[in-house]
């Protein structure tokens, strides 16, 4: 497909499919549907979401996987049907009366602040491995959907790529007909050598409740600790606090040159003691991480936990706003570390999307190095904060959409240029994918489909950016299963966390959902053909959900 690239008066690029000039006409009026639609809804008053409601038809509860993410709404009840489907419902009426005086729903966005947690995944194949199916309230898709690696383009310098593409899906499994998946692509550059990113001052915070003597727990803390200290620069800072019911700073910030040995000796006294006081743990480490904030660096708090909150302070809420003062005036960023078979899942996806982080779940040494000796040090440096997305699709083409998961990062359609709204925050070498399934109106075989957009801050300016790019629906593949390895894989890994959540009441399946066994049996396939050994292991995990459902 062809693109080319503007650049706007204010410095923005938009990148673009040369067309027909009906087709540049139809996206205009795309666009201008859609600002008619924010003025509405702003003038309109209404809730405390800005009157949008999600275009998902799935929202998590109460508990595990529950609670309110960066896009800041309310987690206290499910929220109504998509505004796309109602959207095309009230249209559908109109033309059955052979009228068409019902405009289409003006709200065909959907907004979101890009995530780029793992731990769903990762603590759903642990669990699997146990022989145990995971709790459904655990299962977040796009945490699925983005443990992959992706092969979008990447920029030459800061900023983001945006990627459109999608593939119609097998029509004899939905109730109606023109199904498609889309898929949104954004990749920031590539991380480069260690020696190019800013200093560290990294505080970990690290549980040493009775609960973390469990194998896999405290031992794989210690072990990942202490190669990574190996691996880190001269030039770097760690503190180190550890938590039980009560909290102390073991090691103030340290700079490793000339303090290795100090720095181990901290490590290898680790052991477990008593309950898990982890309010105390995160109040402590962030004073910790403020007392030895450096300028010019990157300065995080790492939490290693299994998040089992059972003393003191254990109101979410409370805990989330000491993150939320911290973040807001010295800009540190919180990566949360999950382990243990029983994990506190839900609290630490909150705690990280409060302290503008992400989370990752790690069951073993392998793992544990992967993320303390590789990921960490590599993507130490931000590229973007508070980054959000908004997707744009075209009345007169799609009849309805939902976005899969994202439900705890939601943002208001009117929000997305106001920087003080929160979004995500991107390393380099990340990529982050969001999915929808999207039904074309019939006989919409060609014209724009949808334009995605990506804004997102300068971490030292705070200067906004913008980037966009598009689909048309004549670019739509035939099948998700017979295209490129990253839509193939990326609906393989959505049906699976589809699967794993089957509460009717609560979503509604994805359009072409194979059954358990034939998903394992296109993502052996795919692992087959490409030799990648997590698409291996996702099909090893798809297998045993089946032999276990």
């Amino acid at each position: 497909m062809k693109r080319t690239t503007d650049r706007t008066s204010n410095g923005t690029r938009t990148t673009r499919r040369k067309g027909a000039r009906a087709r540049r006409l139809r996206a205009a009026l795309v666009a201008l549907t859609a600002a008619s639609g924010l003025l509405l809804t702003a003038c309109g008053g209404g809730s405390g979401n800005g009157g949008k409601t999600s275009d998902s038809s799935y929202e998590g509860e109460g508990g595990p996987g529950g609670g309110t993410g960066g896009g800041g709404n309310s987690d206290a009840a499910p929220l109504p049907a998509p505004d796309g489907t109602r959207g095309a419902d009230r249209q559908r009426e109109g033309e059955q009366d052979g009228r068409r005086d019902i405009a289409p729903d003006p709200d065909h966005l959907s907004t979101f602040a890009l995530d780029v947690d793992t731990a769903s995944y990762g603590y759903a194949r642990r669990t699997l491995s146990e022989g145990r199916l995971p709790d459904p309230s655990t299962i977040r898709p796009e945490e699925f959907v983005n443990s992959f690696r992706q092969d979008y383009e990447r920029p030459d310098g800061n900023g983001f790529t945006v990627t459109v593409d999608g593939a119609r899906v097998d029509g004899d499994r939905t109730d109606e007909d023109d199904w498609s998946l889309v898929r949104v692509g954004l990749a920031t550059r590539s991380a480069g050598t260690d020696g190019d990113r800013p200093p560290a001052a990294l505080t970990f915070v690290i549980d040493v409740s009775g609960s973390m003597a469990e194998p896999g727990r405290l031992d794989l803390a210690r072990e990942s600790l202490a190669t990574m200290t190996d691996r880190l620069r001269d030039e770097d800072s760690v503190a180190i606090v550890t938590f039980s019911d009560e909290a102390e700073t073991v090691l103030p910030m340290t700079r490793l040159d000339g303090n290795r040995g100090e720095i181990h000796d901290a490590i290898e006294v680790l052991e477990p003691a008593q309950s898990t006081n982890l309010g105390a743990g995160v109040e402590t480490g962030y004073e910790t991480a403020v007392e030895g904030l450096r300028e010019g660096a990157t300065n995080r708090v790492v939490l290693v936990s299994d998040a089992l909150a059972n003393t003191g302070d254990t109101d979410a809420d409370t805990i989330l706003e000491r993150i939320g003062e911290s973040r807001r005036e010295h800009g540190i960023t919180l990566f949360g570390v999950g382990v243990g078979s029983d994990y506190g899942d839900a609290l630490m996806e909150r705690l990280a999307d409060k302290g503008d982080g992400h989370t990752v779940y790690v069951s073993d040494e392998e793992e544990g190095r992967e993320v303390f000796c590789e990921q960490l040090p590599r993507n130490i440096e931000l590229m973007a904060r508070d980054a959000k997305a908004q997707v744009a699709f075209d009345p007169e083409a799609v009849a309805e959409f939902r976005l899969v998961g994202y439900e705890n990062r939601r943002v208001a359609d009117e929000d997305f240029r106001d920087d003080d709204v929160d979004g995500g925050e991107v390393g380099p070498g990340h990529t982050v994918t969001a999915l929808y399934a999207v039904r074309t109106r019939s006989g919409a075989s060609d014209g724009h489909l949808a334009t995605a957009t990506v804004r997102w801050l300068d971490p030292t300016s705070r200067a906004p950016h913008e980037e966009s790019g598009t689909l048309e629906a004549d670019d739509l593949g035939d099948s998700v299963w017979t295209g490129g390895r990253g839509l193939a894989v990326t609906a393989t890994a959505a049906y699976f966390a589809d699967a794993l959540r089957p509460d009717g009441r609560r979503h509604r399946a994805l359009p072409g959902a194979p059954g358990l066994g034939e998903l394992a049996g296109h993502a052996a396939g795919l692992a087959d053909r490409t030799e990648d050994r997590d698409i291996h292991d996702l099909a090893e995990a798809i297998r045993t959900a089946d032999r276990l459902s």
